[in-house]
């Protein structure tokens, strides 16, 4: 691995920590994780298995630190770890079309559907924590949606601009 990648992928894991800390908690505290944002950001870049496994880990440790949500700390490293190594998938068979902007709001938002559902079943079951799945996915996992795919809109575009600036060899730079 190399250690641009590393600094980018850990500039990128603590930008999702600190937007995570800042953003208020809405619906009982739930929060939309900015950091599953950065991760897609990181996996979009560097899609490789190592890079995948550790950006996993770090944001699912991280997120599940900073969780306001009770007991969430060992459903969030679930939520990551499944939803990194899917996404991963997702990119790598949708490697061509990838690139476009809109094709990489979508996996976005559908990661963050993915999340989301697996963080709220992993809840369940294996905190046994007695919530309503549909409940708390209409009201914090659809919002989150939004939120994460327009600050996925934003942020990815002036990554991609500074990665392409740099000297950083990453996905993006290999296919332009």
């Amino acid at each position: 691995m190399n250690t641009k990648n590393l600094v980018l992928m850990a500039l990128l894991v603590s930008v999702g920590a600190a937007l995570y800390v800042v953003i208020p908690g809405f619906s009982g505290g739930m929060k939309p994780d900015f950091m599953l944002t950065m991760m897609f950001i990181g996996i979009l870049l560097f899609p490789n298995v190592k890079s995948v496994f550790l950006l996993a880990v770090t944001t699912g440790v991280l997120s599940g630190l900073f969780s306001t949500f009770p007991g969430g700390f060992l459903p969030n490293i679930i939520d990551k770890f499944i939803t990194a190594f899917v996404f991963l998938a997702l990119v790598l068979i949708m490697k061509k079309f990838v690139t476009k902007l809109p094709v990489a709001i979508f996996l976005c938002g559908l990661g963050t559907v993915l999340s989301g559902s697996i963080f709220l079943s992993a809840a369940i079951f294996v905190i046994g924590a007695e919530i309503p799945f549909g409940a708390l996915f209409l009201t914090v996992v659809l919002p989150a949606i939004v939120l994460n795919a327009v600050a996925f809109a934003i942020i990815y575009p002036i990554v991609i601009k500074l990665v392409k600036r740099s000297k950083f060899e990453t996905a993006v730079t290999r296919t332009v």
